[in-house]
């Protein structure tokens, strides 16, 4: 589960400061999907980058799993992420050199040392998360030879890579057309019930907000309106 409580996120603007995020609430249920809507400069990512404790508020909590995060050091801070957290980038940025599976794999060798056993491990986990999100059979391909719509698998399935209890997901589908943007919604809720993550969504796209769980509107870092489907 993940619990945001009361954040606020400033910036220093010159003599003055920009609130980025003002007093948000949110809280992200395990086997849920919570889409973040807004207009563009609502704080929509500022609040994801905080929940993904890339950021560290100006005040207020970061619960993940019941540790709040705002009070880690950087290096606990990292390895909550690393066990905890999965993050889905907007834009894939996926290794050019690496195989789909390697894409996966390597994410076993970030922060800790790893035997055979730990390495045979992560290669049956990579080879279930590629076939998860339907690319069992590219594997061996690079990201120049995958699609836009089979790159955004890629992504999805390397954040799901350490068992992270919270998935955070940032427009997954902006660079996408509409069929292959629900595509990647419909593998995101599957996967959420799934794997029982608590996934909070950012989307501009409003088309897929009534499949969520629910959904919040942010304007000028403010919740203004949370809907909770039927």
């Amino acid at each position: 589960m993940i619990r945001l409580n009361n954040i606020t996120l400033t910036f220093p603007d010159g003599d003055s400061t920009i609130t980025a995020v003002d007093h948000v609430t949110l809280v992200g249920h395990p086997g849920t999907v919570t889409g973040i809507t807004g207009p563009s400069g609502s704080g929509k990512s500022s609040l994801l980058a905080v929940a993904a404790t890339l950021i560290r508020p100006t005040s207020g909590q970061v619960l993940i799993n019941d540790i709040d995060a705002t009070q880690l050091t950087l290096q606990e801070a990292t390895e909550l992420r690393r066990t905890s957290i999965g993050i889905v980038f907007q834009q894939s940025n996926l290794v050019p050199s690496l195989t789909a599976r390697e894409q996966l794999i390597v994410m076993n060798e970030l922060g800790a040392r790893h035997s055979r056993s730990d390495r045979a491990h992560a290669a049956a986990r990579a080879a279930e998360l590629l076939d998860a999100v339907g690319l069992a059979n590219q594997g061996d391909k690079r990201p120049h030879q995958l699609s836009g719509g089979q790159r955004q698998r890629v992504n999805i399935a390397r954040a799901l890579m350490n068992d992270p209890g919270v998935l955070l997901i940032d427009e997954p589908t902006s660079a996408l057309d509409q069929e292959r943007g629900a595509s990647i919604i419909e593998l995101i809720l599957r996967l959420t019930d799934e794997l029982n993550t608590s996934t909070l969504l950012v989307t501009h796209d409003l088309v897929h907000l009534p499949r969520m769980h629910g959904s919040v509107n942010l304007v000028d870092g403010h919740l203004v309106e949370m809907i909770s489907a039927v």
